[in-house]
């Protein structure tokens, strides 16, 4: 949801949950709930839901869900722990049990744990957090939460599928006399919500459990669902327009180019300076502040001890030197007015969380502000908001992306391009040292450019030292072979965010395998043990997004142990999908060893399911090619002449 509230539309409702009435009692299990060792319904299921029911009534302020789950693995014990966000203002009441095989039961005594999850001066999220007793393989689980909110609650999503199989799903909302409401279904099958004097119900049998599998977009638009949301409005395009109107007044607003912007536009830009140059200069000024979504935020009592005032506009956000992202966007933006840049802007769906969904009639959808500028004569995308993106880059989860953008007085539903895959490089360069052993040692040099330097540079900024330490070892863990080590060393430029971000990893362990007068290599170091996607299966139900297109550059030379040498160099392998892929590979030999060079490009970002069959077969010959090796032998003279 977005930071700066700009609506109070009546369509405005939260998304939430719902579900079925509470029973006095437990439900008894059946004798073949208590046998049941697996499920034919759901073939290799951990756990699936023999219940799953959720009730809300906004009469009396509650939400109660009630769910029975049948334990299959030993994995499936980890449904024994259950957690529900919630507001702090929110009471609530547990009662749970375990349901052993024999039909003995243990009942929940812990008292669960409140715990706070995220807190800032406007906003606190707790989690209730409990866990059932004594739970086995062949155990029923089985629980009840009710929540009694002090206001009304917020109208509910259904979120019908979930991780696992349910066999009886049942789900009610009892709005009460809270003005007109309307709601979204997208239900399989013939399922449909029934509307029974004011009260909404669904009741399904066997729900398949959400797809998994890999690069998949947000599921809100994709998962069985029913959203809930009030509204006095006829139509979509009705409601759109009229928050777009409301939208843009509060941005005119709040980016108004007081005295004080202008002047501090004026100190940043000289006349002779071309729109774009202009540009660069506001973006570096604005990029220096700080960004609060990247530092701990400051108290009330530290604001006032530092004398930091409350943001209402632009000009507050100067002054202070700091902001949100959004804050931070929409100073960028009154800075460049002020300046007299044609800027607009945008306010878009985080395409990480959520796709937009025009249907449901909710303008807390839309997530982050970035600004379009049109600079000589070129349209150029731009996100400030984003601490390290450099200018004329977006963040992927604002490309592709749909949402409000601004025009003089009302804003239109656009999308944002998205990037080339020149726009995103991955450069690996690797020299290693092979002893007659099999022992490796050598360096890996990473030139990181787009959206992974972003990435890491954020890790930096939110993280000390010894965590992004840690986590870049486990990043780099995914592309050595087994039996290889990395050990970071340091980054280049980490703070220089216009500039490529340079890594350095130490190597080293055990690589290859000998067998007399033979030495076995994987000719494509990074990709000895790489997982690749889209191989496995050969049918696909959801779109594909691997969320930016990218270019993959290995660099891999071999010094090899005295006296070996490559029996014979290896032919050029290229795999191409017309318009969307290629995969190239060359590997020689000479005097300094062998050398291997990789090139993957990957142009696209979002592909329809129908696209998928062409997607399997490139993988597949990638899958075949990454996994080739390098044969060595080793000469009479280093034999023996044996």
């Amino acid at each position: 949801m977005s930071r700066l509230d700009f609506t109070n539309l009546a369509a405005a409702g939260l998304m939430v949950a719902l579900c079925v009435p509470v029973w006095g009692q437990f439900q008894e299990p059946t004798k073949e709930e208590l046998q049941m060792t697996a499920d034919p319904k759901a073939p290799g299921a951990n756990a699936v839901y023999l219940t799953f029911a959720d009730d809300e009534e906004n009469a009396s302020g509650t939400r109660t869900y009630y769910e029975r789950v049948k334990v299959l693995t030993e994995k499936g014990k980890e449904r024994a722990t259950l957690r529900f966000t919630h507001d702090p203002s929110t009471k609530f009441e547990v009662e749970g049990r375990t349901i052993h095989k024999d039909g003995t039961i243990t009942a929940l005594t812990d008292k669960p744990s409140d715990l706070v999850e995220f807190k800032s001066k406007d906003e606190q999220v707790n989690s209730l957090v409990f866990t059932l007793p004594s739970v086995e393989v062949g155990s029923i689980l089985e629980y009840r939460v009710r929540f009694k909110y002090p206001l009304l609650p917020p109208f509910p999503t259904w979120n019908v599928q979930q991780e696992i199989f349910v066999h009886k799903a049942h789900y009610s909302f009892k709005p009460g006399s809270v003005g007109s409401q309307q709601y979204i279904q997208r239900l399989g099958g013939d399922a449909k919500v029934v509307d029974q004097k004011g009260v909404f119900t669904l009741d399904l049998n066997d729900v398949a459990p959400l797809p998994d599998e890999d690069w998949m977009p947000p599921l809100n638009t994709f998962k069985w669902r029913v959203s809930f949301f009030r509204t006095d409005f006829k139509t979509s395009k009705e409601y759109w327009d009229a928050a777009g109107k409301i939208w843009t007044n509060f941005v005119h607003d709040f980016t108004n180019p007081t005295g004080t912007l202008k002047k501090a536009a004026a100190d940043m830009v000289a006349p002779g300076d071309s729109e774009t140059v202009k540009a660069q200069k506001i973006y570096a000024a604005v990029m220096k502040l700080e960004n609060t979504d990247f530092t701990r935020e400051k108290t009330k009592r530290e604001r006032k001890h530092e004398k930091i005032k409350d943001i209402h506009n632009a000009q507050d956000v100067w002054r202070n030197q700091s902001g949100n992202g959004d804050e931070i966007a929409l100073l960028y933006l009154a800075l460049g007015r002020a300046a007299g840049l044609n800027v607009a802007p945008m306010m878009v769906v985080d395409r990480s969380r959520a796709l937009f969904d025009e249907g449901f009639l909710n303008s807390g959808q839309l997530d982050d502000y970035i600004v379009v500028a049109h600079l000589d004569g070129k349209e150029v995308f731009l996100d400030p908001g984003q601490k390290m993106c450099p200018f004329g880059t977006l963040h992927w989860k604002h490309t592709l992306a749909r949402g409000f953008r601004g025009n003089e007085k009302t804003a239109a539903i656009e999308i944002t391009p998205s990037p080339s895959y020149k726009s995103s490089n991955v450069v690996r360069v690797a020299n290693l040292a092979i002893d007659p052993t099999g022992a490796v040692q050598g360096s890996v040099r990473l030139v990181l450019q787009g959206q992974d330097a972003i990435y890491w540079r954020q890790i930096a900024l939110e993280n000390d030292e010894d965590e992004v330490k840690k986590r870049f070892n486990e990043w780099m863990g995914d592309y050595l072979p087994e039996g290889v080590q990395g050990e970071f060393d340091h980054f280049l430029g980490l703070a220089e965010y216009e500039q490529n971000l340079v890594a350095t990893v130490r190597v080293s362990g055990s690589l290859g395998s000998v067998t007399g007068k033979h030495f076995f290599l994987p000719e494509l170091f990074f990709e000895a043990k790489s997982k690749h996607p889209f191989v496995a299966r050969d049918k696909r139900t959801i779109p594909v997004d691997v969320h930016y297109p990218r270019l993959e550059q290995d660099e891999v030379t071999y010094q090899l142990p005295a006296g070996y040498s490559m029996d014979v160099d290896a032919k050029p392998k290229t795999v191409y999908w017309p318009e969307h892929a290629k995969l190239m590979i060359t590997t020689t030999s000479g005097s300094e060893g062998v050398h291997v060079t990789r090139s993957l490009i990957y142009n696209y970002t979002i592909l329809d399911p129908r696209e998928y069959g062409t997607l399997h077969d490139f993988y597949q010959k990638v899958a075949a090619a990454d996994q080739q090796q390098i044969t060595l032998t080793k000469s009479a003279a280093n034999t023996g002449g044996n």
